[in-house]
């Protein structure tokens, strides 16, 4: 889970609703400056327990570069609306969401402003992937960020498997403060956990206080039945990489120099299956979007722009 360096939008960005016929979904759009060349449009899709915010960081200097961005809440995700159903999250018809999802974005654009560059960061990778599967034409790219190849690491599967479980029989609420101790005894004994990044789900107690009660809020607006769906997709994920390097076309694999859900060296070998351009953002783990956005956007403008009409 990613931890906004921010919850203020810049003056490039609002908040709107972006319109599909498979639903609304909750957005923020940055485009840029008055006078700037526009020089495509992105559409970016967050990872499991995310939201559009995690991609806060990068709206600005996106922009600023001459790129339109359109950060989404996918189904049951924060402020975008879902159904209690579990197979309503089934990786399909998360697929099939942003396609509908693409479609809306570049309606009656034309030239730049109209090709299409596609983001999906840890989870929103796999998902984007099935998309891109599902149909390649309506994009021009596909940036996968801290995603791997198949299932999360076992480790991490493991802590997956026990929030499936409690999602099960536990309310949100309840959840939501198991987690919240976990992770502070994690803190007090890291050498316990086995992983550096104790504070994937809830956040670390030391968090400045808006940005926890954000987390919370954020939380509390998830569809427990999309948690569960799209948890179990993180640790039954099949490789599907051959597949992907048979669609025509450009791949770029963006990490931080540190994951705990996919090792670094696997996503350096998916990149090479795929022909991929290779960004590790130093001095970032598994959010380069929030930990280190200047960098990363730098490093996505400049693989947008390398990109062929």
């Amino acid at each position: 889970m990613s931890l906004p360096p921010t919850l203020d939008l810049p003056a490039c960005a609002r908040a709107l609703r972006l319109r599909t016929p498979r639903g609304d979904f909750a957005a923020h759009e940055s485009v840029p400056p008055a006078g700037t060349e526009v020089r495509g449009t992105a559409l970016l899709v967050p990872g499991f327990t995310g939201s559009k915010e995690d991609f806060i960081g990068l709206l600005e200097p996106l922009a600023a570069a001459g790129f339109r961005v359109l950060a989404i809440d996918g189904r049951g995700q924060h402020e975008s609306d879902g159904p209690p159903e579990e197979n309503a999250y089934a990786q399909g018809e998360l697929a099939r969401d942003v396609l509908a999802q693409a479609a809306a974005a570049v309606e009656g654009r034309r030239g730049p402003a109209g090709r299409l560059h596609l983001l999906g960061h840890s989870l929103g990778g796999l998902i984007t992937r099935a998309a891109v599967l599902l149909d390649a034409a309506p994009f021009a790219s596909l940036t996968i960020m801290s995603s791997g190849p198949a299932a999360i690491t076992e480790e991490q599967q493991v802590r997956t498997k026990l929030l499936i479980d409690a999602l099960l029989v536990m309310d949100m609420e309840s959840v939501w403060q198991a987690m919240r101790e976990y992770d502070t005894r994690a803190a007090a004994e890291p050498a316990r956990t086995g992983s550096p990044e104790v504070a994937d789900i809830a956040g670390a107690p030391e968090v400045p206080d808006a940005t926890g009660e954000f987390l919370h809020r954020r939380w509390l607006g998830t569809v427990p039945q999309q948690l569960v769906a799209t948890g179990r997709q993180l640790v039954t994920e099949p490789d599907r990489v051959a597949e992907l390097a048979a669609v025509p076309l450009p791949f770029h694999v963006v990490s931080g120099a540190v994951d705990f859900a996919w090792p670094v060296p696997l996503m350096d070998e998916m990149a090479e299956r795929l022909g991929a351009r290779r960004t590790v953002v130093a001095g970032a783990g598994h959010s380069p979007n929030a930990e280190r956005p200047e960098e990363t956007a730098r490093a996505l403008a400049d693989f947008w722009a390398s990109v062929p009409d």
